[in-house]
């Protein structure tokens, strides 16, 4: 890390790059990962950089759907590793699910490494190495995966994800819950439940709900689930992108 000041005004986003940096020389995080990261701030700056009511309803979702689940799977890749890898076992482990790595930019040593990773951090039985099933429709090595994780898993939460294999989850009969700051991406419109929110937030925000909605009876969870609409929190979070964007307009004028 480099001496950043805390009394910057970005600090927290120029100690994240700074953590990212470090994480892809330490073989976690892809370089391309570096580029999707940039994007996905850009559009954190656009929803005020906060988790809007649009994303704390889709966060209750989530956990809802997770909670609800026979066999819940965390779907993790080097960004959330690195962004949020401690949150998420805390999450797996408040939900029962299993902990899986999967990757777009896939090799077996950076599989390993996020393993070795999120093992440090606590986190056990932790699936990537060795995958012994494949998603349909998915060419490439994307589309590995565990027959005791992903394939098998009828809700996953697959943050930062890769549009195409959403669709393939989709395709599979899965419930799929995605974290993702761009309400325009393939992901999050092929999701059931999108959370528009930053992976530091929504996923320590999904913890502190579930802590409380584990008390919940199955109906309530149910009912949680039947009245929420992935469109209309789509639509919500673009309305609050095009609300920032005409301040910022009017500001600079």
């Amino acid at each position: 890390m480099t001496g950043i000041p805390e009394s910057h005004p970005r600090y927290l986003s120029l100690v994240t790059r700074e953590r990212l940096v470090e994480m892809m020389h330490r073989g976690i995080v892809s370089e391309a990962g570096l580029i999707a990261h940039g994007r996905g701030e850009a559009f954190d700056y656009l929803i005020g950089e906060r988790t809007n009511d649009f994303a704390a309803e889709a966060e209750r979702a989530g956990v809802a759907a997770l909670l609800l689940a026979e066999k819940p799977v965390v779907s993790v890749n080097g960004n959330a590793a690195a962004l949020a890898g401690k949150e998420l076992i805390d999450l797996a482990g408040l939900m029962g699910a299993r902990m899986e790595v999967n990757l777009f930019h896939r090799t077996e040593e950076r599989v390993d490494n996020i393993v070795r990773y999120l093992e440090s951090l606590g986190g056990r039985e932790i699936l990537g190495p060795e995958p012994n099933a494949k998603i349909p429709g998915l060419e490439h090595a994307r589309g590995l995966c565990h027959s005791d994780g992903i394939y098998s898993a009828d809700v996953v939460l697959v943050p930062l994800e890769d549009g195409d294999r959403a669709k393939a989850l989709k395709k599979m009969g899965k419930t799929v819950i995605t974290i993702d700051l761009n309400p325009l991406s393939r992901t999050a419109k092929t999701a059931d439940i999108t959370i528009v929110d930053n992976i530091t937030r929504a996923v320590p925000n999904m913890a502190k709900l579930a802590e409380k909605m584990c008390r919940s009876s199955a109906d309530e969870l149910r009912d949680i689930l039947k009245r929420y609409d992935n469109g209309t929190v789509l639509r919500s979070a673009l309305a609050c992108i095009g609300r920032n964007a005409r301040i910022s307009g009017e500001w600079r004028m």
